[in-house]
């Protein structure tokens, strides 16, 4: 009879994956799509906030707090694998709140939290979005400090935002706390290189929405970790909608003849 790893076991065991090499962390959506990324191999999954609203029916941005601490309990319970929490801006503004919602999102038993700094309509000043790390470090560090913070810049979200801004972000959120960093759209082999470095030793996450070969040059470049966001589910929605299209139109061709 196998023993399942308790939440402790898997938080140190996914905080391991981070210390050397490189590693896919795909992003799952439901249960199943859990449940089948462990069967094909993969050593931890994370959440996403965009499959988890598809999946409810809901657009990205959608989903309650209370929602997402179900559906990533949902996740946990799925399958062995440590999960990485998406929890957006921490469901809150202020550092305390922010820290508050980091603990009862550990309750459900995830490996790690990532935490954003895009409130929904506007990027927080960067000494506030240090303030929120800060305090999620705290809430973590009071339950299982094994147990990791993703310091996840949005830079996406402003146009006119620099690699360099993005970059001394993601160093001021380093120094706050964070165990790695996150900055989505930072794809330039030579961006990501100088994030790495100004970083290091704390390992970088790249989010990858193409399945070529760019993860391999992103591990090249030190890249700790590839996730590939809500890309996965939107490929399997797009699947879906592709084969509902047809089922349709045969509903249609049928109704015709018999007409």
């Amino acid at each position: 009879m196998t023993t399942e790893p308790s939440a402790s076991e898997k938080r140190v065991a996914f905080r391991q994956m981070h210390d050397r090499g490189f590693f896919l962390l795909p992003n799952a959506w439901d249960a199943g799509s859990a449940v089948r990324l462990a069967r094909a191999g993969f050593r931890a999954i994370a959440s996403t906030s965009a499959g988890a609203a598809w999946a409810a029916g809901k657009e990205d941005g959608e989903l309650g707090f209370a929602e997402v601490l179900d559906h990533l309990r949902m996740l946990v319970s799925a399958t062995p694998l440590p999960v990485n929490a998406d929890l957006e801006n921490g469901f809150a503004d202020r550092p305390d709140d922010v820290a508050q919602n980091v603990s009862l999102a550990l309750g459900t038993g995830v490996a790690a939290v990532s935490i954003e700094d895009w409130s929904g309509s506007v990027m927080y000043e960067t000494g506030l979005a240090v303030e929120r790390l800060q305090a999620a470090r705290a809430a973590i560090d009071a339950i299982d400090p094994a147990a990791m913070l993703i310091g996840r810049n949005e830079n996406f979200r402003l146009p006119g935002m620099t690699a360099a801004a993005s970059i001394a972000r993601a160093v001021a959120y380093a120094e706050a706390g964070a165990d790695c960093l996150f900055v989505p759209f930072i794809a330039d082999h030579g961006a990501v290189a100088e994030l790495v470095a100004a970083v290091a030793p704390k390992p970088v996450n790249v989010v990858v929405h193409d399945y070529d070969d760019n993860i391999r040059a992103f591990a090249a470049l030190g890249v700790r970790r590839c996730s590939v966001g809500g890309s996965l589910a939107k490929r399997s929605w797009a699947a879906f909608d592709d084969a509902a299209t047809v089922l349709r139109q045969c509903e249609r061709e049928a109704v015709s003849r018999e007409g």
